[in-house]
């Protein structure tokens, strides 16, 4: 099969190599990946690469197949079903044509919407979910509407599913973007947009918001740091997917606020057996794209499972100017 992995930091050490089919054993599924979407996981892991490899590494952590064999402890699925996934960081990623992957981290796709409109959603809605569920203890069916949650970055691939889990959790949700960001995030339900290269706190405070229960940070905190610090509620929570390199997260310490990481693959990572919930919301997502409950935010798609369209999706995430989500497909 064709395996398409890097052998140092440079995006153009991306090379394809030949090898074997894997077997699956246990509770593994194989799967004929027919589409992939590119995240920013998939940059950073490159970019962390420190020597040459000889062994190139696989990235890829949003697949989209059939499946075409499964383990003997398999009972979730069958063969020829058609599902989707994130997948696990400690094994070889979905730039490959053939991928195994743990049932538990699986789900039947949406039978409606196409491959290049499922494929974009898995990482990122397992990311929104854990986030808001269980980093900040939303629960979704209680009455949340005086609660306020303000997300920065919330055009990007986290942000543009987790305006849509806010909202739709009653939330009051303030996002940050701009341009024709801006409608697009309305759009997806955010009730406030606001510019993140302005002063946040004047803009909350131009609308009489002095404070805000909830902080996603979904890009880099550094520059929004005084103005989180500032906008948190006593005892509020402030939960996060990307690093502090030059704040202080003692900063919080006066306010007694809840301060929580995200990295969507500790379960799988640790073998931990909550690690099924991941399934568990792939399914309730395949339900809700299916519905329209949720809207896919895939943006861009290149066509062509190969060198070429890695590279060109890779640049486009790299950029950082993204809207939403780029695919490849076969």
């Amino acid at each position: 099969m064709k395996t398409y992995g890097f052998v140092n930091s440079d995006l153009d050490s991306l090379t394809e190599i030949i090898r074997d089919v894997p077997e699956p054993k246990g509770q593994d599924i194989l799967v004929k990946i027919a589409g992939v979407s590119i995240n920013p996981v998939d940059v950073a892991t490159r970019k962390n690469i420190k020597d040459q490899l000889t062994d190139p590494k696989v990235v890829g952590f949003d697949g989209y197949g059939e499946i075409v064999k499964k383990g003997p402890e398999v009972d979730k699925f069958e063969i020829g079903e058609t599902v989707f996934f994130a997948g696990d960081y400690s094994r070889e990623g979905s730039y490959q044509e053939y991928e195994l992957i743990d049932q538990r981290l699986v789900a039947l796709a949406p039978k409606k919407l196409s491959i290049e409109d499922s494929v974009s959603m898995p990482l990122i809605t397992l990311t929104a979910s854990e986030l808001l569920y269980e980093r900040l203890n939303i629960d979704p069916n209680v009455d949340n509407s005086s609660k306020t949650v303000l997300i920065i970055n919330g055009a990007g691939g986290v942000g543009s599913i987790a305006v849509q889990l806010a909202h739709l959790a009653g939330l009051r949700v303030i996002a940050t973007a701009t341009g024709t960001k801006v409608d697009w995030i309305k759009g997806l339900g955010a009730d406030l947009v606001i510019d993140h290269h302005q002063d946040l706190v004047k803009q909350l405070h131009d609308v009489n918001i002095k404070n805000v229960d909830y902080i996603l940070g979904l890009s880099d905190n550094d520059p929004h740091w005084a103005e989180i610090v500032e906008l948190i509620k006593p005892f509020g929570t402030f939960a996060t997917i990307t690093n502090l390199r030059e704040s202080n997260a003692s900063d919080l310490k006066n306010k007694s606020v809840n301060f929580n990481w995200e990295w969507m693959f500790t379960k799988s990572f640790y073998n931990l057996d909550s690690m099924f919930s991941q399934g568990q919301y792939l399914k309730q997502l395949s339900k809700d794209l299916d519905s329209g409950v949720v809207k896919s935010t895939t943006t861009k798609v290149i066509k062509g499972f190969n060198l070429k369209s890695l590279k060109e999706a890779t640049k486009i995430v790299e950029a950082g100017h993204m809207k939403g989500k780029v695919v490849v497909i076969a």
